[in-house]
C-alpha cells in the first residue's frame, strides 16, 4: 500500500508527483469562480438564493440566510456529552496558547525627542468559513473563533453550506460555546463573496479565514485585497522523520491519520533503516484493514505516499527541508539533534508520544498550517492573522530643521519635487 522507495531516482519521481499536487488553481476553475464572485457583488442575496438553489438544493427567502440562535441551540442539544467536554478543553489550551501571541503597541524615544512606534489594534470584523459535509470540524472552528477573540475582534461571522448545523450538533455546539451567534446558511465560493464585498443580508467582513474545497480556496485567492485572508490552503501532509529506535505501529497509524484526511493528502516516512521501512509498509496495510475511510487512505498513499529509505540523518533532513511539509514528526533517539536541521515545517511533533493528532484536537497551537511547501516563508495562523500594525510617527521642529535637507534630497533624486518641498517649506516658519 505504501511503497518503499530505496532508489534516489525513483524517489524524485516520488517527490515530484507530491509536489505536482499542490499546483494552484487552474484557469479555468478560476474563471468559474470569478463570475461567481462578481455575481455576488452585483446581486448580493438574490445571487446567493439562487446559488444555494443551484449547489445546495436548498430553496431560501433572503429573510432566512442567517441562521437563528434557536435553531443553533436546537442542534446543539444533540451533541454527545464526550465531544462538548473535549470542545471545551480545546478551547481552554487554544486560548491560553494564544493569549501568548498577543502583541502589543509600543514607542521609544530618540535622542531629540522624536517618538517613532507601532500600534497594534485589532481588525473590526472576521469572517469564518465552515465547511459542510465530511470535512465540517468542530476542532477546525475552536482554531479559527480563538484567536481572533484573543486578538480583540469585535464581530465574527461564520458563513456554511446549508444542512451543516442540523447534520453536525457539535459544530453549532461549538460556535454557541465560543459565543459566536452571527451564522449564515451560504456555503462555497458565493459566501467568500458575501464575507468580502458584503450583500443585503451579510455585512462585509476584514478578514476571512477557515478551511473550503477548491472553489473556497479560488474566492479566497481572488477577493485577497479586498479583505484578509488567511491563506489559500492545499491539500494536508505529514512527514515523518525517523530512524531505528522508532516503533513501526505508531508510525503507521500516524500515516495512515494523515492519509484519511482525502485521497490528495500526503504521508511520507523519510528514515535510515530500511527494516523499519519494511515493518511500517506492513503496519499500514494491516492497520487500514480495519478503517471505515480504507478506500480513501489507499489511493492516497498509492499516489503521494512513500516510505524514503535514506543513508544519513543529513539527507533525510535535506528531503523534509525540500518538502517543507505541513506536520514533521521526528521520532529518533535524539528529537532536538533532528530538529536543528530542519529548516522548513508548519509544526514540529517531538517524540513517540506526540502523534500529530495531538496538535489537530487538543495540545493548543493553531492548526490551520501552511501546505504545499509554503512554510518556507508562511506560519500557522494566529492572532497575528487578525490584528493591525499601524506606524506612529512623531516629529519635533529640532528634528525636521536637521533633517528636512536629507528628505528633499532623496525626494529630488526620486523626480518627487512636492515631497521635497513639503519637508523644506516647515523650515521658513
Amino acid at each position: 500500500m505504501i511503497e518503499v522507495v530505496t532508489d534516489a531516482t525513483r524517489r524524485r519521481e516520488r517527490l515530484a508527483a507530491i509536489h505536482a499536487r499542490n499546483v494552484s488553481a487552474d484557469a479555468e476553475l478560476t474563471e468559474v469562480v470569478a463570475q461567481i464572485v462578481e455575481d455576488v457583488r452585483r446581486r448580493g442575496d438574490e445571487a446567493l438564493v439562487d446559488y444555494a438553489a443551484r449547489f445546495d438544493g436548498v430553496r431560501l427567502r433572503p429573510s432566512e440566510l442567517r441562521v437563528g440562535e434557536a435553531a443553533l441551540r436546537e442542534s446543539a442539544a444533540r451533541v454527545d456529552a464526550r465531544v462538548l467536554e473535549a470542545v471545551r478543553a480545546s478551547a481552554g489550551n487554544v486560548r491560553a496558547f494564544h493569549e501568548r501571541e498577543l502583541a502589543e503597541s509600543w514607542e521609544f524615544e530618540t535622542a531629540r525627542g522624536v517618538r517613532l512606534g507601532q500600534r497594534v489594534t485589532p481588525v473590526e470584523a472576521a469572517g469564518l468559513y465552515v465547511p459542510g459535509g465530511t470535512a465540517s470540524y468542530p476542532s477546525s472552528v475552536v482554531m479559527n473563533v480563538v484567536p481572533a477573540q484573543v486578538a480583540g475582534v469585535a464581530r465574527i461571522a461564520v458563513v456554511t453550506p446549508p444542512r451543516t448545523l442540523s447534520d453536525t450538533p457539535a459544530v453549532a455546539a461549538t460556535l454557541l460555546e465560543l459565543g459566536v451567534t452571527e451564522v449564515y446558511q451560504v456555503g462555497g465560493a458565493h459566501a467568500v463573496a458575501a464575507l468580502a464585498y458584503g450583500t443585503e443580508t451579510i455585512p462585509r467582513v476584514d478578514v476571512i479565514t477557515g478551511p473550503g474545497n477548491k472553489f473556497v480556496a479560488a474566492a479566497k485567492r481572488l477577493v485577497y485585497g479586498a479583505v484578509g485572508i488567511d491563506s489559500v490552503a492545499g491539500p494536508s501532509e505529514v512527514v515523518v522523520l525517523a530512524d531505528e529506535s522508532a516503533r513501526a505501529d505508531f508510525i503507521a497509524a500516524d500515516l495512515l491519520a494523515q492519509a484519511e484526511h482525502g485521497e490528495d493528502a500526503s504521508a511520507v516516512l523519510i528514515t535510515t533503516s530500511l527494516k523499519l521501512a519494511e515493518e511500517v509498509a506492513a503496519q499500514v496495510a494491516l492497520q487500514a484493514e480495519t478503517l471505515p475511510r480504507k478506500r480513501v487512505v489507499e489511493r492516497s498513499l498509492a499516489d503521494f505516499g512513500a516510505a524514503f529509505v535514506v543513508p544519513t540523518l543529513e539527507e533525510a533532513c535535506d528531503i523534509v527541508n525540500e518538502l517543507a511539509p505541513e506536520h514533521l514528526e521526528i521520532m529518533t533517539r535524539d528529537p532536538e539533534a533532528a530538529a536543528a536541521l530542519v529548516r522548513h515545517a508548519g509544526a514540529i511533533f517531538y517524540g513517540e508520544h506526540t502523534p500529530e493528532a495531538v496538535g489537530d484536537y487538543l495540545a493548543g497551537p493553531n492548526h490551520v498550517l501552511p501546505t504545499g511547501g509554503a512554510s518556507r516563508f508562511s506560519s500557522a495562523l494566529g492572532v497575528h492573522n487578525f490584528q493591525r500594525r499601524t506606524s506612529v510617527i512623531r516629529y519635533t521642529r529640532a528634528e525636521l530643521q536637521e533633517t528636512a535637507p536629507l528628505i528633499a534630497a532623496l525626494a529630488e533624486a526620486e523626480g518627487l519635487d512636492a515631497h521635497a518641498r513639503s519637508a523644506l517649506i516647515r523650515l521658513k516658519g
